[in-house]
Parts: structure tokens; sequence; C-alpha cells
């Protein structure tokens, strides 16, 4: 263990010590001599949560290329381990040294998700660092954040001293350098650091930009302080992917992750364009690597890790353009191997007899298909684009290869959605059953199970549906008990929904403004943490919250957006254009779909990034 304080004492009385004792085979140590810059890389929930995210991995392999900068590792320790290190006054710290986050130069955290939020301050405190932006010094580490929630880094702009927008491979290495260089000259103040940061593309300083209101409340604009800073972010992107750093190892865990597995990035982006999705949006625009990387990063790692399962990753793995060609040189030796291929995100429209053929050679994982609604209206108003038909083949598919479980994702809550739509969820369950005691080539003997996982739906910024309204909470809470007597008496059919007061909380800090940060303090001070742990949330402790700092929750959550209403994240750029979105709103209350961008650019704008192999090739100035 290479934090001294953390004796074998405490170990033995907390849950899961191999949480906290570092010394994982591929971890990166250097000597601190020869450092010029320190990052501590934080995310904020358990060790077994963030041990299996992607972008840590690639975030801490990049910095780590750097000969003078040293990137360790740092995670929310769980309730048990934290009234340990407070009892006995033990700072948070890194895994890698077991130094104290407050020493490093940069302390940076993923923002993967809205809820994660209480635990970024809980471990700012524990780690004995200002959580005001405002309250730190000289001699204060810079903290900077950055993941998909930091395309409204709004809620949480008091906090940070800088985001990083996009994607970070690049641009870290960069901030990393700036810092280095303006030590080594003398150049180097706090001010003087973050000002000449706000000119790098990329990079978003929240105390430089001046945020100002109209009296009902919306915001009325963003001001930057200093005249040679953008008035707009854009995100950063890397254009080849097939050049893009990779790891060729992972950190190896001590104990059970959520993934224990090669996970093999096959390219970002996506060329559907569901309507309620932040994901499809943001990330475009698509580029792929190339068969050749794909096969030589996935031997790498698996002749380093052992593993034996690999996840190819993607928004939508089966809109790979060479997906076959991919799957057939993989099985050239995970066949032999015995390793074991999932996809995660395969899609209705396109999941075929040849693929399952692929993916049956070796034991496959269980399947999950996302209709998202319970009827074609809704489907299209969404721009889904599946079908039922879809949907009955794929299961067609599935039940005969042996498969009698499905898991059908949906939303509830979402525009235009009626009690028909609700009931259409049941229904379609239930033709999923009646599918399998009609198929052919069933397994004979077995009873089948349909697993219905319903979530509330959570506007989003830059998509078509940002402007739109969140139900109320006995609004969503109603519809989900009409779905639950529709399907009270179906044999096979398990049901489960998300908690709508969750729902609520991560709707405010989706689409909130600065003035957000101020609840978020006041629900640090009533201890709240873990807010995505069913055991932890108190719906109770964020109403105080929001009560303490005189904010209501429903202006930010129910409230529908005006069209022409400043909205807080458009101080960013994610690429897509507001026209665009504008246009899609429009056609999903027409109920028309859209094409993927692979049979038809919509104009969306992405492009204009640029990017290798990718299907935006229509030119949207």
């Amino acid at each position: 263990m290479s934090n001294m304080k953390v004796t074998d004492q405490i170990l033995k009385a907390v849950e899961k010590p191999g949480r906290y004792v570092g010394g994982e085979y591929g971890q990166i140590i250097k000597d601190k001599a020869d450092i010029a810059c320190r990052w501590a890389f934080c995310f904020p929930d358990t060790y077994e949560i963030g041990m299996s995210n992607l972008g840590v991995r690639l975030l801490y392999g990049v910095l780590n290329a750097q000969s003078d900068v040293w990137c360790e590792r740092v995670y929310a320790p769980w309730v048990d381990m934290e009234e340990k290190m407070r009892e006995h006054h033990i700072p948070l710290w890194a895994h890698e040294s077991g130094d104290p986050i407050s020493d490093f130069d940069f302390v940076a955290f993923t923002l993967q998700y809205e809820l994660s939020y209480s635990n970024v301050l809980n471990m700012l405190d524990l780690g004995g660092i200002p959580l005001l932006s405002a309250d730190r010094g000289e001699d204060h580490p810079i903290v900077i954040g950055g993941g998909p929630c930091a395309y409204n880094p709004e809620p949480v702009a008091d906090f940070f001293d800088l985001f990083s927008i996009g994607e970070g491979e690049d641009a870290l290495p960069e901030i990393a350098r700036l810092y280095i260089d303006m030590k080594a000259s003398g150049a180097y103040t706090r001010a003087a650091f973050l000002h000449e940061a706000a000119k790098i593309p990329g990079f978003y300083v929240p105390s430089l930009y001046r945020a100002e209101y109209l009296p009902d409340g919306r915001v009325s604009r963003y001001t930057p302080v200093y005249d040679d800073i953008p008035r707009r972010i854009t995100k950063r992107i890397l254009t080849d992917m097939d050049k893009a750093y990779y790891p060729d190892r992972f950190v190896m865990p001590y104990i059970k992750t959520v993934h224990d597995r090669i996970v093999l990035e096959v390219y970002r982006g996506c060329i559907r364009g569901c309507r309620f999705c932040q994901a499809g949006m943001v990330y475009r625009p698509v580029r792929e690597k190339t068969v050749d990387k794909l096969n030589q990063q996935a031997k790498c790692l698996f002749e380093s890790t052992g593993y034996d399962e690999m996840s190819l990753s993607s928004l939508s793995i089966s809109d790979y353009s060479q997906i076959d060609a991919l799957t057939e040189r993989l099985l050239e030796w995970t066949d032999e191997q015995k390793v074991s291929i999932s996809f995660p995100s395969l899609r209705l429209d396109s999941f075929t007899r040849e693929l399952m053929d692929r993916i049956s050679s070796v034991r496959a994982s269980g399947l999950t298909f996302a209709p998202e609604a319970g009827t074609q209206r809704l489907r299209d108003v969404i721009n889904k684009n599946v079908t039922e038909a879809d949907l009955m083949r794929a299961c067609d598919v599935a039940f005969g290869y042996g498969k009698t479980g499905v898991k059908l994702y949906f939303m509830n809550g979402l525009p235009t959605e009626t009690r028909e739509d609700i009931a259409g969820i049941a229904d379609l369950a239930k033709k999923v059953i009646d599918r399998y005691y009609t198929g052919q080539n069933r397994v004979k003997g077995r009873k089948p199970s349909v697993t219905v996982s319903v979530s509330c739906f959570i506007p989003k910024p830059f998509t078509p549906f940002q402007w739109e309204a969140q139900d109320d909470l006995g609004t969503l809470r109603e519809k989900q008990m009409y779905l639950a007597t529709l399907l009270d008496d179906r044999k096979h059919i398990a049901y489960h929904w998300h908690e709508a007061k969750v729902s609520r909380v991560e709707a405010v800090f989706a689409r909130g403004d600065r003035r957000l940060s101020a609840a978020l303090l006041e629900a640090h001070k009533l201890g709240v943490r873990f807010d995505g742990w069913d055991e932890m949330f108190s719906y109770e402790k964020w109403l105080e919250a929001f009560s303490r700092a005189g904010l209501d929750p429903a202006f930010y959550a129910e409230r529908k957006r005006d069209l022409d209403e400043v909205l807080p994240w458009e101080i960013i750029d994610c690429g897509v254009d507001k026209k665009f979105l504008l246009r899609e709103r429009e056609r999903a209350y027409a109920g028309q779909v859209t094409p993927n961008c692979k049979q038809q650019c919509s104009g969306c704008g992405a492009n204009k990034l640029g990017g290798e192999r990718s299907w935006c090739t229509r030119s949207c100035e």
C-alpha cells in the first residue's frame, strides 16, 4: 500500500479493500525528479465503475506518453472508507504514488453522468481542495472537467477552473504543455494560465465569462471578460482514428469490476439521429478505424491482458461499414483462443443471421434490443427508424440460435406520448413471447423470458428535444403504474422501471444554468453523494438543497423552453447546427422520419469539423 496512512486495520474494516490498495499490474510509475506536471485523474464513482471506463484508460495513457508528465488514478471512496478517512484525517490520494490530490498540478474529473456531481464535491472536500474555484489560491491544483456532461458545464461552473470540451487525446497534452512552459518561463500565475488556456481551442474557463439573466430567470447572454477569447467554445475532435492513441495494455484490477474484458473502440459518432439521444449528436461526425488497425489493437490487448471476452464498442456497432470484414478477421484467432465477442449496441434493423453466425461461434453475451417506444407512431416521432417487423425478425434469429431471453429497453414521458403508446410496450412484449412459441426453430422444452426496462425521458442539450418539458413526477409515476397493470398477468415478462425522482434531479442538472452550483453546494453540506446508487439517493435532501438555494427544480425540468430562448449550453459549439435541431423538432411533431447519414445527408453541420473515413460528405457551410 503506497499510502502509509491507510493501515491494514483500516483496510480490514472496510468492504472491498482491493478498491484502495493500488499496485495493479499495468499501472505507470515515474520518477518525480523527471516530472514537470502531475495529473490526478479522478473518476467520481467507485473503483469498480471507474476501472471499466474507456475514456479514463485512453487519457491516462495519452498523458503518461509525455515523458515529463505523470498521470495517476483517483476514485471515490465508498462511504465506509470515507468514514475512516475523515476519522483518521487521511486526505484523498492517488493510486500510483499514494500522494494527496492537493499535491498535484491538475485534478481532472471525467463527468460521465449528472448524478456524479455530488461526488465531485465530496472528492474535492476529501482532498483538502477548496470547492469553489474563486476560493483557490496559487498553490492549489487546477481543477479541470471533461466528458459528455461538459457539453453543458454551467450547473457545475463554479467548482471548475477549466473544462475540456470534446475529445481530450490531443487537448490535454496541449494544456499540460502550456502549464509546463509557463512555469519554466516564470510567466505562470493562476489567472495568467487560465487566460492563456481560454485561447486554446476546446477549452472553456467559466470564470472568464459573465452570465446574465432576465427577470423571469432565463439566461440573457454570456459575455467574455476579455476580447481575445472566443465567444463560443468549439469542441475538439480527432480526425483520424487510426492515428489516435490506443492503449496496448490496461491496468489490471485486483477485484472484479463492472467490465472485466477487452474494450475495442471501433468508431466514434453515430449515423442515426434519434431525437432524444445526446451522444448521437455531440459525438458527430462518424470517424471509423480500419479493420487492420482494429485487429492489431485487439490482438495486442488480448496478449497483454488475457481477457476471454472482447466488447466491440461504439454507439451502434452494426453500423460500422466494415462489420462483416472485422468479425471475420477477429474470428480467425478469437475462435481458437476461446475469446467471446460481444456486441453491446446492436440495432434491431441490422441484426441478421449472418451476424449471429459470427457471434455464436464462441460463447456470446445476452441480447438486448431498444425499440424505445411501444408504437410505430411514437418511434417515428423520436426518429428511431425501426419497426415491429424488425423486432420480430431479430427475435426469430435469436430464438433460432437457442436464445430464450431478450431484454427490451423503452422510455416513458417522450414528447407526444399517449396511453396508447404505453399500452404498446405491453403489446410488444407479449408479441415477443408469442413469437417464441410459434417459431419453428426454437429450443423445445424451454420457457422464454422478456425483460421490459423503462426509463424516464430526460430532455438533453444539443438534441431536437432540448426545448421539451419533462413530465412532472405524478405523471411519470402514473404512466409507470399503468404499464405495470398491463403487465401484471403476463407470464414470462419481467418489468423494471427507473425511479422518477432520480430522473427529475438528472433533468434539472442536464439543462441547468450556473445558479445550480449554489444548490449543489447546499446538497454537499447535507451529505449528498453517490446519487447514482439507489441506497444513497435522497430526493428529500435535494428538495431541501434547492429550497436553500432559492431555486425551483420545476423551472429546469418541467418548463418547455421557448425556441428563441438563450440556452445555458449555447456557450458551447458541439458541431451540430441549431437550425438542424429545429428542423428535426418540426419533423418530430409532424411524425416524419429522417434517413440516417449513410442513406442521405441531412445537413447537421458536423462535417465542418473534419474526419477520416466518415459518412459526412456534404458541405454544410
